[in-house]
């Protein structure tokens, strides 16, 4: 896929000393659904703003469709954009709201009247038509905005946290909705969220933000398996990778060790370097087993029934640990025998936050 929007080391300071990005490098390809994801305050929706044409950038150059966005207008750069607050005309029925743009391009009434029933339909939203936005619900007025943008059909979709005011069943039914549509009409798309599951069900790719920087651009997988950075492994999963601070020692024998307040595990090999270091593994990844093949031993002091799972709070002395399992039958003040497949811990620079790899 050919590059559609192009970030080179793009920053934006909002007067008088807000850094809201600093040197941004990002490519989206043509047909791409790149979701950007991060907490809140992070730049995420500078970004898309800066796409948009909403927002001039500091530094640096972005490029859309091989054109400097610098020399385009709003107008001129064949997008359509989404906003978590909808942005209905309040005067205008559903209809009107919907082929706006399709009249601002001076199209012919029997082409709009057309296109405004396809996509309502695809949207269940034909008996919607003549409403005012203030007799729709959240999750109406979200659909009448996404039709807006659909009708259109830009080359560039840009979504701002589009699901953010909608109850959960309906967050999940309109992703993969948005899902749907995209395979069936790709576009270059960028969607803003804080959500990470939004982020892994939806992206083709992912690009994760803090502090107005970019920690890791990559697929769901890469994100969630590979973390590259401690940030990452903490905000993806629910819980996310918990995170042990401790260093690797040597002990007798050569081998090598983590040890941390109370935890103190064997280690295989000798990759590691010796020193501070910080442990994340994800609460699925921990295994119950025997005494005789434990790593570590705890009590059950809190058991989360989540329906399909349970997440079981562990203390190993001061230390508690989280444990993902389908089991039933554990219940609190029960000992449990843990063991770390270490295949699957990630290893991390202890200041930095950066991954080590081994």
């Amino acid at each position: 896929m050919s590059g559609a929007i192009s970030f080179k080391q793009v920053s934006k300071v909002f007067p008088p000393d807000t850094h809201a990005l600093n040197g941004i490098d990002l490519d989206v390809a043509k047909g791409e659904f790149m979701v950007v994801v991060g907490p809140s305050g992070c730049g995420k929706s500078t970004l898309l703003r800066l796409v948009a044409g909403l927002e001039n950038p500091s530094g640096g150059k972005i490029e859309i469709l091989g054109k400097n966005a610098q020399t385009l207008l709003p107008q001129e750069r064949d997008l359509g954009m989404v906003f978590q607050n909808y942005a209905l005309f309040p005067h205008l029925s559903v209809f009107e709201n919907i082929a706006y743009g399709l009249k601002v391009r001076r199209e012919s009434e029997p082409e709009i009247r057309q296109k405004v029933n396809l996509v309502a339909g695809k949207l269940q939203i034909e008996e919607l038509l003549n409403r005012k936005p203030s007799q729709l619900s959240g999750g109406q007025r979200q659909r009448v905005a996404l039709a807006r943008l659909l009708v259109r059909d830009p080359s560039i979709h840009l979504f701002d946290e589009p699901l953010g005011n909608l109850d959960p069943q309906f967050r999940a039914d309109m992703r993969t909705e948005l899902a749907r549509m995209h395979r069936a009409n790709p576009r270059t798309t960028i969607y803003v969220t804080h959500d990470q599951a939004e982020a892994m069900t939806l992206g083709q790719k992912i690009c994760v933000i803090r502090d107005g920087q970019i920690l890791q651009t990559g697929t769901p997988d890469e994100i969630y398996n590979h973390p590259t950075h401690r940030f990452v492994a903490e905000f993806f999963g629910s819980p996310g990778a918990q995170c042990i601070h401790g260093r690797i020692e040597e002990s007798e024998g050569q081998s090598l060790e983590f040890i941390s307040e109370s935890i103190r595990l064997p280690l295989p090999g000798n990759g590691l370097p010796c020193g501070s270091i910080t442990l994340a593994i994800r609460p699925e990844n921990w295994v119950i087993t025997s005494p005789e093949n434990g790593h570590l031993c705890g009590k059950v002091k809190r058991v989360e029934n989540l329906g399909d799972h349970r997440v079981l709070e562990v203390a190993i002395d001061s230390t508690c640990v989280f444990v993902k399992s389908s089991r039933v039958d554990i219940k609190e003040n029960t000992s449990l025998d843990l063991s770390l497949p270490y295949e699957h811990a990630h290893w991390f620079e202890r200041y930095t936050g950066k991954r080590i790899n081994f």
